[in-house]
């Protein structure tokens, strides 16, 4: 949720805001709202202290004044009581509006849509096609099989047979144990959450359609483990000195894909179910901006390491999702679509979702809502993609990246099962 005081009182926020999508009239909506939210909050204070007041001068008025003091005092009850239904009516009304708008993009970020994202860097060459692309490959060798997959759920799913299984958990264990090195507290979180964790998690309203439902037991499955990370300190007041803390999960995922009919439609590149290995930071305020550059160090590090061909991009603010004030995304070069992918992001949501989670920091300077910040170290349908095309061999088989052949029992190359 936006800080509304600095929505009030600073240009730079406001405008940050605007360049996400968010309506000029939107936010004064939001303002007036807060304005008579905030009217009636004084007007509670002020008539409990009177009626505070008159409770006591009861006990205090001679015998014969008593009922007039006690009809008074039940009146100024009435009064407040009719009032405290105001406010509860406003801050309904504020935070019906508030959660419509999205975490401001911060200055460094580029104004546009989806295509105007900056390159930073690009990194490895850009090969030509491969004889086989991913999905080709896939069935060729028979590590995924999509058509049983669709016989049996519908489109957009898969099995993994084989040794692309071996090759999943390998990219699990050596992406859990690079980050496990770097102070990074292993997870496995839930993947059924409540509808007010994905309100505080900063994905409802707005991406309420790509989301599954299970409307019997009022629960809903994560499009991401960050979902369950981000729960993980609701409510808490974190200690300064215990910051960075530094978790990353692993889970399944789910997603709808509401809104890509025709894209990405073979092999496992858009799937409605998928695992990741996903980064979660809570930062103090003053660090975060440096704990975004370390979680794109290591998603680029994973992607050296595994010898795939990349670019890191600032997405554009008006491409960024709701929560996110910054976003960088790792693109992976896909050969047969002479193209990059995007295979990972990582964004900080500066203090957003904390401001829902009610997550703080306490330091000698007193307590200050907690920075967040996420990103995916490996997913892991989309990384085999790439591993699938570019350690593709003349032959039709697949070179097992050097770093994970420890944890696939010293497999070097699939070959056709």
């Amino acid at each position: 949720m936006i800080d509304l005081r600095k929505l009030r009182d600073d240009a730079d926020y406001r405008d940050g805001t605007i360049r996400k999508g968010a309506s000029a009239s939107d936010l004064d909506a939001l303002l007036e709202a807060d304005a008579s939210r905030r009217a009636a909050l004084t007007a509670v204070e002020e008539q409990r202290a009177e009626a505070n007041a008159a409770s006591k001068e009861i006990g205090r008025a001679a015998p014969e004044d008593r009922p007039a003091k006690i009809e008074a005092a039940g009146q100024l009850k009435e009064a407040l009581s009719a009032t405290e239904e105001e406010l509860a009516t406003a801050e309904a009304a504020v935070n019906e509006l508030a959660l419509q708008l999205p975490n401001p993009a911060h200055a460094s970020v580029p104004d546009g849509g989806e295509d105007d994202f900056r390159v930073e860097k690009t990194i490895g060459e850009e090969t030509p096609a491969p004889p086989m692309d991913h999905a080709a490959i896939g069935e060729h060798l028979g590590i995924v099989d999509t058509e049983r997959a669709v016989r049996m759920s519908g489109s957009r799913f898969a099995y993994v047979l084989g040794d692309a299984v071996r090759l999943q958990f390998a990219l699990v264990q050596f992406t859990m144990n690079k980050l496990m090195g770097h102070g990074f507290i292993p997870a496995v979180v839930p993947v059924l959450v409540r509808e007010e964790m994905m309100i505080d998690a900063g994905f409802f309203p707005t991406d309420r359609n790509q989301v599954y439902e299970l409307e019997k037991d009022e629960l809903f499955l994560v499009g991401t483990g960050e979902v369950g990370l981000a729960g993980l300190h609701r409510g808490e007041r974190l200690d300064a000195t215990d910051l960075p803390l530094r978790y990353v999960g692993y889970s399944s995922c789910f997603r709808r894909e509401a809104g890509t009919y025709g894209k990405d439609t073979s092999g496992l590149f858009r799937v409605h179910q998928f695992d990741k290995v996903e980064m979660f930071v809570y930062s103090d305020p003053e660090t975060s901006w440096d704990e975004l550059e370390t979680l794109r160090t290591l998603e680029e590090d994973i992607f050296t390491d595994l010898g795939i061909p990349y670019r890191v991009i600032t997405v554009a603010a008006g491409d960024l999702g709701n929560a996110a004030a910054k976003k960088y995304d790792i693109e992976a070069w896909i050969p047969s679509q002479q193209q990059y992918r995007e295979v990972t992001s990582c964004s900080n949501y500066t203090d957003f979702s904390a401001r829902r989670m009610g997550t703080r920091v306490k330091s000698e300077d007193g307590t200050a809502l907690a920075h967040t910040l996420n990103g995916t170290a490996c997913a892991i349908g989309r990384t085999l993609i790439t591993i699938f095309e570019n350690h593709q061999l003349p032959d039709g088989t697949i070179s097992v990246p050097d770093v994970l052949r420890p944890y696939c029992g010293g497999l070097e190359v699939i070959e056709p099962r």
